[in-house]
């Protein structure tokens, strides 16, 4: 045992001598210091100390914290664990929450879960009719939901945990879930609002239909695969002139029209005619018809209008009053045609029209190419656009604000958003990057009325009860249950609402509407959210929809839209590709600071980023470089950091200078949200003029300057080291407080509640 203690002595000498430190001096340092920083036994305990002060919560931060900021969580799905793109969420809000809240305002951060519907309901059944062979109709479904929640409780727990491994200081006393017993309230108070203003409705219209979940889909949820297809050229008759291309023959079965440009030359002398035809079967009667939607130029320059399987065709139809004539059903089958035709799959009975059209004689041209195949992204099956009875939100009927004026959702989403610059002064949302606002407002040209509800048994259910011919729609069943109105004969509707409804009120559920607490007055609108590009229309619209309908205000100031996290090869992670990295392998090898700085450094928002290990390994030796400037420092000074020292060289008091416009720099820019400038320039600044430059002047002025010399380097050196600890801690939280924890200075806070240097 002695010899290993002399030969400990005598190493540790030997490494102070070629760091440039004083043997002398090592007594002074604590003893983790004199090995490489170790991520995994500081994170934890770490995060315990912010957790344990109560500062994640903005009631308690110190008086110097007035102005609100608030961000609330883009809600993960309770369907497992978190991926990459989640980390890179995570880090990018917990940088600007940690930096707003050292530049002193009172920063919330609400914390939070989606119940994901259809992906939850959907690996809940799948993992059931794997292990004991039944579907959720065996179990009922009481028995089922039990199930599916069980399971969310404890994907909801590896979720949280996950978030905490990444440093995300939330303010956890505030959590919610969007199922839970507040979110349902607020669910069945905007449903009922909306009904009372006219503007949920039930009606048949085409929706996007999973013959294989047997639900409604929503368009978030439809995957799109790259396929062979074929187009098709035929006449429907030989009696009938205009022909028309296809690649889905089945479906013409159910043609009521064909529609032309007006303009085009070629077709003007049949608008009005109509048509009869038996087609592979099938009586059908067809109307030709002028609709400035047709496309001259693509195919034949005519169209055979489907009102029932297209949703574009099913607005032609009704600019014309087309009968809906539905020929597919809801598990994909042909109802109708020939023998050979119905009660076939879709893919069968193509095959079999096409051979009917060779035989008589009608098929002009097939051709071969690729195309876009809508598929359900939970069951891969698919899509079929059917008609159902459906219920909907009207996004252009027209209703009376608060201040009597006439609007409509729709001119509510575009003029939450600026065309001509953003002024956020004004009421008007900050889209970064800008680039992406021209693609929000035209989605919002376009945008159709949204289904909004789900044939499945997980989630808000529809709070609509049915009597005989009557609809009752209350945010209670009437006499104050579900069991009552049961007794009353009214029956609920079984369908639940499609997520995105109780998502959509996310930014202001989770603050304590429809009451007006106190979260809602001050932390309301919320001043920034970062979701993924991808996420638009489908999330970033809805909140717009909700928040300037329920509350008549924007739902945040500022939409920082993140682009996505691949593969190293450029590739989408995925389970089939078995290309997924789990964010804490990466934590576990490399830290949670070396994985947060490899996420954001150089990323621009909306700009997809490939990922690269060895970039995560490369800021792990960046963490360890911070700490040996740090062990460094500590051992050579004697006394405690003197922040009214003055008496600074010339040559110091130049670098303090530099520093300072450095630091002025990188504030504005953080203010401009460029955290992948900001991140860049810290580390070139630390790794290459603080330790490759100013450290190796400092060794040689330690040695031999005058003891005024050394006494301003010193404190030089304490007051770099400790702005440079608070302009990195946003983006390496752990490292940063571990080191800021044995800095030699009375009266510290915890550096994440300290203030940003100025």
């Amino acid at each position: 045992m002695f010899n290993s203690i002399i030969l400990s002595t005598n190493f540790n000498k030997i490494f102070f001598f070629f760091s440039g430190i004083i043997p002398s001096m090592a007594e002074k340092i604590n003893d983790k210091f004199l090995k490489p920083y170790d991520s995994s036994d500081t994170e934890e305990r770490v995060y315990k100390t912010w957790e344990e002060s109560g500062y994640f919560n903005p009631d308690n931060l110190p008086e110097r914290h007035k102005e609100p900021f608030s961000i609330i969580l883009p809600p993960p799905n309770v369907t497992g664990t978190l991926h990459l793109g989640h980390a890179f969420e995570d880090t990018i809000q917990d940088i600007v929450v940690r930096y707003k809240r050292m530049k002193g305002y009172k920063t919330l951060w609400v914390p939070g879960t989606d119940h994901a519907s259809i992906a939850t309901q959907s690996k809940v059944e799948k993992e059931l009719i794997k292990e004991e062979g039944k579907n959720r109709h065996d179990l009922g479904r009481e028995e089922f939901l039990k199930r599916v929640e069980k399971f969310a409780r404890e994907s909801r727990d590896t979720i949280v945990n996950q978030v905490r491994r990444m440093g995300a200081s939330l303010d956890w006393s505030r959590e919610a879930f969007t199922l839970d017993e507040k979110r349902n309230l607020s669910v069945r108070t905007a449903f009922k609002k909306m009904y009372d203003a006219g503007l949920i409705y039930r009606g048949s219209r085409v929706v996007n239909w999973d013959p294989k979940g047997q639900t409604t889909i929503s368009d978030d949820e439809i995957v799109y695969e790259t396929r062979k297809a074929k187009l098709y050229t035929f006449k429907y008759s030989k009696d009938i002139p205009i022909s028309i291309s296809t690649t889905r023959p089945e479906t013409k079965l159910g043609d009521t029209a064909i529609a032309v440009h007006p303009e085009d030359e070629r077709y003007k002398k049949y608008i009005g005619k109509e048509y009869d035809a038996v087609f592979a079967g099938e009586n059908i009667h067809l109307k030709i018809i002028a609709d400035e939607k047709v496309e001259m130029e693509f195919g034949t320059g005519a169209l055979g209008v489907t009102p029932a399987h297209s949703m574009t065709d099913f607005e032609i139809g009704e600019r014309h009053g087309l009968l809906v004539k539905q020929v597919i059903n809801e598990y994909a089958k042909m109802t109708v045609g020939m023998d050979g035709v119905k009660d076939k799959k879709t893919t069968e009975a193509r095959e079999a029209i096409v051979s009917w059209l060779k035989s008589e004689g009608l098929l002009e041209k097939e051709e071969e190419f690729e195309q876009n195949i809508s598929t359900a992204e939970r069951t891969g099956g698919i899509v079929e656009p059917l008609p159902k009875l459906q219920w909907f939100i009207d996004v252009n009927k027209e209703f009376k604000n608060k201040k009597n004026e006439k609007t409509t959702l729709k001119k509510i989403m575009r003029e939450a958003v600026a065309e001509d610059g953003i002024n956020v002064a004004q009421n008007r949302i900050n889209i970064v990057p800008d680039r992406f606002l021209k693609v929000y407002l035209n989605w919002i040209d376009n945008l159709r009325d949204w289904c909004i509800s789900r044939q499945l048994w997980y989630g808000h259910r529809i709070p609509v009860w049915y009597k005989n011919d009557e609809i009752y729609c209350d945010i209670d069943a009437p006499g104050g249950s579900e069991e009552m109105a049961k007794k009353e004969g009214y029956t609920q509707d079984s369908d639940t609402l499609d997520t995105w409804f109780s998502s959509g009120l996310w930014t202001f559920s989770t603050l304590g509407w429809p009451e007006e607490t106190k979260d809602l007055k001050t932390f309301h609108p919320t001043t920034f959210m970062a979701p993924g590009y991808e996420i638009i229309f489908f999330w970033v619209a809805r909140m717009i929809l909700m928040s300037g309908f329920l509350l008549e205000e924007i739902p945040f100031k500022t939409v920082y839209l993140h682009g996505i996290v691949r593969d190293s090869k450029g590739q989408k992670f995925s389970k089939s590709m078995k290309n997924g990295i789990d964010p804490l392998d990466m934590i576990n090898k490399y830290g949670t600071d070396a994985l947060r700085m490899s996420l954001v450094v150089a990323v621009g928002p909306g700009n997809d980023t490939k990922f690269d290990e060895q970039k995560v390994k490369a800021y792990r030796s960046f963490a360890n470089k911070l700490w040996n400037i740090s062990r460094f420092i500590f051992s050579s000074v004697n006394s405690e950091y003197d922040e009214s020292f003055e008496r600074f060289s010339i040559v110091d008091k130049n670098e303090i200078e530099k520093k300072k416009n450095f630091i002025s720099e990188i504030t504005k820019e953080m203010d401009e949200y460029k955290f992948y400038l900001v991140s860049e320039k810290i580390y070139h600044f630390v790794w290459h003029d603080f330790a490759d430059r100013i450290i190796e002047e400092s060794k040689k002025i330690l040695r031999e300057g005058s003891e005024e010399e050394k006494a301003s380097r010193l404190q030089f050196l304490l007051q770099s080291l400790q702005d440079i600890l608070h302009i990195l801690h946003p983006f390496m939280p752990y490292v940063t407080e571990e080191i800021w924890s044995h800095f030699p200075k009375k009266d510290k806070k915890l550096l994440f509640v300290d203030e940003w240097p100025v």
